[in-house]
């Protein structure tokens, strides 16, 4: 073989020699950092993981008191807790010792009391999983299990601002109609052989009833704050206006950002960055309804904007 040709070869091996060591060194360096990956989404699954186990080991408090200590001005649960699977559980297994019509709003719910005297919120299904709602992104009626979705993305993101919720099957016939107030059991029906009630709100009709399977109804039940944390409503600086051919501001106004930026409390504090937030976690949900919100009472911008509300 001649000299060129020898060279051209050596030349060709080298190239790939050089081509193939890159390659692998690229590939492991890509499984490692795969390797490592899966071992970081591990380690945080495992620290989201929740045994729903009705023991509460080293306290004699109550599953309430223990969740109403852990609300303060920028959380509603603590990052880690071992008592969080005991109070999830008792929200799905406590006795219900009274039911009324939910507080004033668009959609259907009941307040409930369980045993102990803590507060929760139930809603109905109303409609099955792989059922899609046609028309507006804020039309239909509000969807259980997004509630419980919804609260376990706040707890993915580390937010920590949604209410505790869980889902619950109850019976109508012999949990809630026995210990149901009379402005409550007004609204219940029979329809076929199902047990409905319509309850009240805005929007509530007695023509648009849920209904249960028979007498069991399957639904969300949230957490209620503690009375001691007052609400306060505030207008979202980027609400709908919910009339059509009209626009918001935000819509058409290129400063409106601006201009927002300088008015109370979005001048200082964390409550723009909580808009932001909750912006990218509406659109992780689908919620394009959230036209007004809550934070605690006289907290002049410092506390948390809550996130309530996300079943829509």
């Amino acid at each position: 073989m001649k000299l060129k040709q020898r060279v051209v070869l050596l030349a060709i091996l080298l190239v790939i020699f050089i081509f193939t060591k890159v390659f692998l060194i690229d590939n492991l360096d890509t499984s490692a950092a795969n390797r490592e990956d899966q071992r970081a989404f591990h380690r945080m699954m495992a620290s989201l993981r929740v045994e729903l186990n009705p023991r509460l080991d080293h306290t004699l408090q109550s599953p309430w008191e223990i969740a109403a200590q852990w609300v303060v001005p920028r959380e509603v649960y603590p990052e880690e807790t071992p008592e969080l699977g005991a109070v999830m559980h008792a929200m799905m297994t406590k006795k219900i010792i009274k039911a009324d019509v939910g507080y004033k709003g668009t959609q259907l719910k009941a307040l409930l009391i369980l045993e102990g005297g803590q507060k929760v919120v139930f809603k109905p299904k109303r409609y099955a999983r792989d059922y899609v709602v046609e028309g507006e992104p804020y039309a239909g009626y509000d969807r259980h299990n997004a509630e419980v979705a919804a609260f376990h993305l706040d707890r993915i993101l580390g937010f920590r601002r949604a209410p505790l919720v869980v889902g619950r099957f109850v019976n109508l016939r012999t949990e809630i109609k026995p210990v149901a107030t009379e402005q409550l059991l007004g609204t219940f029906m029979t329809v076929g052989n199902n047990t409905c009630f319509y309850g009240k709100c805005y929007y509530c009709r007695e023509t648009e009833p849920a209904c249960a399977d028979g007498d069991i109804m399957e639904g969300s039940v949230t957490l209620w704050l503690p009375d001691v944390w007052p609400l306060q409503k505030h207008r979202h600086p980027w609400g709908r206006t919910y009339r059509e051919g009209k626009l918001a501001r935000w819509e058409y106004d290129e400063s409106y950002c601006d201009a927002v930026k300088k008015t109370s409390p979005y001048d200082s504090g964390p409550r723009l960055l909580d808009i932001i937030d909750t912006a990218i976690f509406d659109y992780l949900i689908g919620n394009a309804d959230r036209h007004h919100y809550e934070s605690f009472q006289d907290d002049e911008g410092a506390s948390m904007l809550i996130l309530l509300d996300n079943a829509k």
